[in-house]
């Protein structure tokens, strides 16, 4: 098996393992992650959503090969639980979490695009969540808790 090198939450990571295997797969089975979730495998649902440089991508249909030098980050990578995120802290303060099974992938979505658009209208933010899929009807308290993340991040 080919070595492909990435960053991992900010950590140099090599990984043994076939080019063409889904990053899911690799971080999921190799490096034991458990924060992007199988949701569809066809980039329809959002779930295993990471973010590579600062994109939002499915890891699910994102071949290894194609994150070659790059920075994956993964729900494990966005804050710690002695210093959680300020999109972490706000899906808690608006009760944004339901069954929890999509929340990674919208984090990750939701991080993607403070990172390009540190105060994103309404709008913009359901566009951003467009693609990820919630079956629990926390998506007006998700979007709520974006904008109060943008908020907390842009205050002095």
């Amino acid at each position: 098996m080919p070595s492909v090198r990435f960053r991992l939450n900010g950590v140099e990571t090599v990984v043994d393992a076939d080019p063409d295997a889904s990053l899911l797969a690799i971080l999921r089975g190799k490096l034991g992650l458990t924060g992007p979730h199988f949701g569809c495998g066809a980039n329809e649902c959002g779930a295993c959503n990471v973010i590579v440089g600062d994109h939002a991508v499915a890891s699910c249909d994102t071949p290894l090969w194609s994150v070659v030098d790059k920075d994956v980050t993964t729900i494990e990578g966005l804050g710690r639980p002695e210093q959680p995120h300020p999109l972490q802290r706000a899906f808690i303060a608006e009760q944004a979490l339901q069954c929890g099974y999509c929340v990674s992938g919208i984090l990750m979505s939701a991080a993607a695009l403070l990172m390009q658009n540190p105060n994103p209208t309404s709008t913009e933010v359901k566009a951003a969540l467009d693609r990820n899929l919630c079956r629990c009807g926390s998506h007006n308290r998700m979007v709520r808790a974006v904008l109060r993340a943008a908020a907390e991040m842009a205050a002095p």
